[in-house]
């Protein structure tokens, strides 16, 4: 199920678009390279493998860096839903794409952002705190045992539809309480992240099959 938009009067519409600017806007900050300027470190998309978000910035060295970096990209995701949910499942739906659109695509850094994992993160604890929190320990773990960020967002992410789909499985057959959040039309939300996701990390996939993907907290010998 997809929110429908397009087929009704512009001026009956103009608040979701709008909606969508904002939530791109919002997506588009780009608070890892903002924090090691900020930092003294110099520009972000220089270090390592380039990228804007917080394994990157863990390359620094700086880990209060990167854990900062971290709550504030999962705030852009949570925001931009939280307050577009004040105005229905539709347009937390249209924030919630737009969010993580524009954290991967900001405009003011010609279309090179991040990989979106924690905006993503961000929007699906808004939607459903329960699925957020099963794929937040499904990545957790996949980087603890693997010790690849990456992997971590490749097998996490894609679960959320399923494991969505599954909660409303089990509230509508009474084995869950009813309470629990989660709407049936996050479900093709969480499928349009989850190939937003597995695209931009169409490198890190290929890495990964060549036993080349760097790791995250690698043991010291």
């Amino acid at each position: 199920m997809i929110p429908n938009f397009f087929g009704a009067d512009f001026a009956h519409t103009w608040p979701i678009y709008a909606i969508g600017l904002i939530a791109y806007l919002i997506g588009s900050i780009p608070f890892g390279l903002l924090l090691t300027h900020i930092a003294g470190l110099g520009d972000i998309r220089n270090i390592g493998s380039g990228n804007i978000g917080t394994t990157n910035v863990l390359r620094t060295g700086h880990k209060g860096l990167a854990l900062t970096t971290l709550a504030l990209d999962v705030s852009k995701g949570v925001a931009a839903t939280l307050g577009a949910g004040m105005y229905g499942p539709d347009c937390a739906w249209i924030a919630g794409l737009f969010v993580v659109v524009g954290h991967m695509f900001p405009v003011w850094l010609k279309f090179q952002g991040g990989k979106g994992v924690a905006t993503t993160m961000g929007v699906i604890f808004t939607v459903s705190w329960t699925v957020g929190v099963v794929v937040a320990v499904i990545w957790l773990l996949v980087v603890l045992l693997m010790r690849f960020a990456s992997l971590g967002a490749i097998i996490a992410i894609p679960s959320s539809p399923a494991l969505l789909a599954a909660l409303l499985v089990y509230q509508r057959n009474g084995e869950l309480p009813s309470w629990l959040p989660g709407e049936p039309l996050y479900i093709s939300l969480f499928g349009f992240l989850t190939a937003l996701v597995l695209a931009r990390h169409y490198g890190n996939i290929r890495r990964l099959l060549r036993d080349k993907e760097p790791r995250v907290f690698a043991r010291r010998s």
